[in-house]
């Protein structure tokens, strides 16, 4: 009863103090007085009293900007002191509570509902910790260094995409420009000008840009699994397989570079395809795997490749992925890697011929085929009295002339330069005889 009759007193003689230094308007007296008063409920371990002194101190008339991040910023430091989970969640609530809008505290209620967010996912309550980090817009806040803000927005993508919720996913991803990873943090930072906002240092534990890269291109992974998008799979980790410290270490990049060829191969064909592809094949480090150097080749080139051949020749290999880096390929990869080998043809062929190479049936190849026309993936005409499938776009004669108006304008171009050039070395030519 003593030491609870001399809190008290101590409390009382503070508060005091505290309007004192308030009503005068002395930022340092007041700060100094508001934190005293937690340290002393802290010290006493009086987890109550210390919720309703802060909400007390908070509510004063006047109170000072100052003062209330001091106590917000103390207080905060008591979280991992805590005795029990309630106690704990009861804190973060009451700072949280006298944080809300305020923007000179902004930053610790961002970090105030990470916390709260973490407590609620280790509980299990998924749904709960997303809403809670939704609740925060951290790329408005100024101040915030951009690898905290970063990291908190991948939080927030990444608690998206346990709960499925993959539209919300896709909108807080597209909150990051993936340009800024590529930003020079070795560049010295500027002073900030007077009147602007002084970003604040980002706390011990949040990952440097080049970590943060690889987290957010693995939920973005994450994410285009979800609709089996192989090419922007396969950019995704194009981009972890170019970060230098994947580089620099065979036992991270070979596997990278695997689900690179695996997916450039899933991927249906067109432009961004076709130029992804013929960059790796000249990428040096795929010699050190040449199993998947020969896939791609076969790929490349313009021949029809015979499923079962290629299936059995890789089926260990795509079995294997599922124990490396990113797991395995989709449930669905199997069965897209025989699509994406039937659509390899050629410009002309009979269709006896192709179910052959692609060990189907007539009619199974026909139906493919079929399929594949109506929806877009590819242009063709089967001429089914004669058994013969034609790849090549019938022109009209007007694309016909004008192919050759351009063709012709081409040659005309390259005669004018000639005689230009044959125009110029005579002329030097004379010029040195003469002299």
């Amino acid at each position: 009863m003593g030491d609870s009759g001399n809190l008290e007193a101590s409390i009382d003689r503070l508060l005091n103090e505290e309007k004192q230094m308030r009503l005068a308007e002395n930022v340092a007296g007041t700060r100094k007085a508001a934190t005293e008063i937690l340290q002393l409920c802290f010290e006493a371990k009086d987890w109550k009293l210390l919720n309703e002194q802060i909400l007390n101190l908070s509510k004063k008339r006047g109170q000072l900007k100052q003062a209330v991040q001091s106590m917000v910023q103390q207080a905060m430091q008591y979280i991992d002191q805590t005795p029990d989970i309630e106690t704990r969640i009861e804190l973060i609530k009451t700072l949280n509570n006298v944080a809300a809008g305020k923007i000179y505290v902004e930053i610790e209620r961002a970090r105030l509902t990470r916390k709260l967010a973490k407590i609620k996912e280790d509980q299990g309550q998924i749904a709960e910790a997303a809403d809670l980090m939704q609740e925060v817009a951290v790329e408005t806040f100024g101040a915030m260094a951009k690898t905290e803000k970063i990291a908190f927005i991948l939080e927030q993508v990444r608690l998206c995409l346990d709960r499925q919720d993959y539209v919300r996913a896709q909108i807080l991803s597209r909150k990051i420009n993936p340009r800024v990873f590529d930003a020079d943090t070795k560049k010295d930072k500027k002073k900030p000008k007077e009147g602007e906002n002084i970003v604040e240092e980002a706390p011990a534990g949040i990952p440097t840009l080049l970590e943060l890269k690889r987290i957010y291109y693995e939920l973005m992974i994450r994410y285009y699994s979800h609709n089996n998008e192989y090419l922007e799979i396969c950019r995704s980790y194009k981009a972890i397989y170019d970060i230098p410290s994947v580089k620099e270490t065979p036992e991270q990049w070979i596997p990278v570079l695997r689900k690179i060829c695996w997916f450039l191969v899933l991927a249906p064909h067109d432009p961004m395809q076709s130029s992804l592809l013929n960059a790796t094949l000249e990428d040096k480090n795929l010699s050190e795997i040449p199993d998947f150097k020969m896939l791609l080749k076969q790929v490349v080139t313009m021949e029809v490749i015979q499923w079962t051949a290629l299936w059995n020749k890789y089926k260990g290999e795509f079995e294997n992925e599922k124990s490396m880096v990113g797991g395995s390929l989709g449930d669905k990869a199997g069965e897209d890697l025989k699509l994406r080998i039937i659509e390899h043809y050629y410009s002309r062929i009979t269709l006896k011929r192709l179910s052959e190479l692609l060990c189907l049936s007539i009619e199974e190849a026909e139906k493919h085929l079929s399929e594949m026309v109506v929806s877009k993936a590819l242009i063709a005409k089967i001429d089914r009295p004669s058994g013969i499938v034609c790849f090549q776009i019938a022109k009209d004669s007007n694309e016909i002339l004008n192919s050759w108006a351009v063709n012709l304008e081409k040659l005309l171009d390259l005669v004018e330069k000639s005689c230009h050039q044959i125009h110029k070395e005579t002329m030097v030519h004379k010029a040195v005889l003469r002299s």
